[in-house]
C-alpha cells in the first residue's frame, strides 16, 4: 500500500508547500484540484515544473463536475480542464456525477463517457469515474459505473475511483479492484450521525474511531489485487484549520499501516 495526498488535506497551503508536505511524508504522488485558486492561477507548465522539482507525480486533477450531464458548456470545460491536466503532467482527470437530486439516465451517462473518451485519449489522460454515495447522487454505485463504462467502450480510457466514504454511504458491497485506478480514504467518527446524514464536512482523517469501515474496505481491495495509490481526502473544516497537519497525517498513515498488518480474527 502506498499513500498519496489530495490537496484538500491542506487547502490553505500553496502548491509548492503542499508538494513539500507530501515529500516529508514520503508520498511521491499527489492529486491537485481545480477548485483551489493557487492551482488554477498557475500555468500548467509551471505546475509540471514544480512537481518535477519536488520529485512528485501528479495522479489527477480533481474534478470535472457534473460529467454525466452533457452540454456544450460541459464540453468546453472538459476540454480546458483536460488541456490543463495534460500540460501539468497529470495522469488522470477525476469525473464526478451530478449530485442535486436530478436523475440521469444510464444512456446519458454512457453518451457522456463516449464524448469524454474523445477528449481524454488524445491528451493521454485516464478518466477516473467517482460514484458519489449521497442519496441525491445521479450515480451512487460503482456497479452502475462499470456498466456504463463497459457500454461506452471499456476500460482503456477509464478507471473507477473507489472512495471509502461514498462506498459506505451507498451501502455498496461490490469491489472492483482490477477496475480501480485510485482509492480515496477519509473517516467519520461522530456517533450521533445516521449514515444518510453524513456529509463532506464530516470527513476526517482515518483513526481508530472510524465508522466507515475503511480497514475492511482496504483489506478487501488489497486482498483481491488492488495495487494502486491510497489518497487522503478529508473535507472537515477542523482538519483544514490545523496549523500543522503533518503530525495528524503521519498518525493516520501509521494507524492504517499498523491495523492492516494485524491478522484478521476469525
Amino acid at each position: 500500500m502506498r499513500f498519496a495526498l489530495n490537496h484538500i488535506v491542506a487547502p490553505r497551503l500553496l502548491l509548492a508547500e503542499f508538494l513539500a508536505l507530501a515529500r516529508r511524508l514520503d508520498c511521491t504522488e499527489v492529486e491537485i484540484r481545480n477548485d483551489l485558486p493557487d492551482v488554477t492561477g498557475l500555468a500548467p507548465a509551471e505546475v509540471a515544473r514544480m512537481a518535477a522539482d519536488a520529485g512528485v507525480a501528479i495522479l489527477s486533477v480533481n474534478a470535472l463536475y457534473p460529467f454525466n450531464r452533457w452540454s456544450e458548456d460541459l464540453a468546453g470545460r472538459a476540454e480546458r480542464l483536460a488541456d490543463f491536466a495534460a500540460g501539468a503532467g497529470a495522469q488522470a482527470l477525476v469525473l464526478c456525477p451530478l449530485n442535486d437530486g436530478t436523475e440521469i439516465a444510464h444512456s446519458q451517462t454512457v453518451a457522456a463517457l463516449d464524448r469524454l473518451r474523445a477528449i481524454l485519449q488524445p491528451r493521454g489522460l485516464t478518466g477516473l469515474v467517482e460514484p458519489l454515495g449521497f442519496p441525491q447522487s445521479s450515480l451512487r454505485r460503482k456497479a452502475e459505473a462499470v456498466a456504463a463504462i463497459t457500454e461506452a467502450g471499456g476500460f482503456d480510457a477509464f478507471r473507477l475511483l473507489h472512495d471509502t466514504f461514498h462506498h459506505h454511504l451507498a451501502g455498496e458491497t461490490a469491489f472492483f479492484p482490477h477496475r480501480t485506478g485510485l482509492v480515496h480514504v477519509s473517516g467519520v467518527t461522530d456517533p450521533s450521525l445516521a449514515v444518510a446524514e453524513m456529509l463532506d464536512g464530516h470527513r476526517l482523517l482515518v483513526d481508530a474511531g472510524d465508522r466507515l469501515e475503511n480497514l475492511a474496505q482496504l483489506r478487501a481491495l488489497l486482498a483481491d489485487g488492488y495495487d494502486g495509490p491510497v489518497s487522503f481526502e478529508p473535507f472537515a473544516p477542523e482538519v483544514h484549520a490545523l496549523d500543522d497537519i503533518e503530525p495528524a497525517l503521519r498518525a493516520s498513515m501509521d494507524h492504517l499501516r499498523a491495523a492492516l498488518s494485524e491478522p484478521v480474527e476469525g
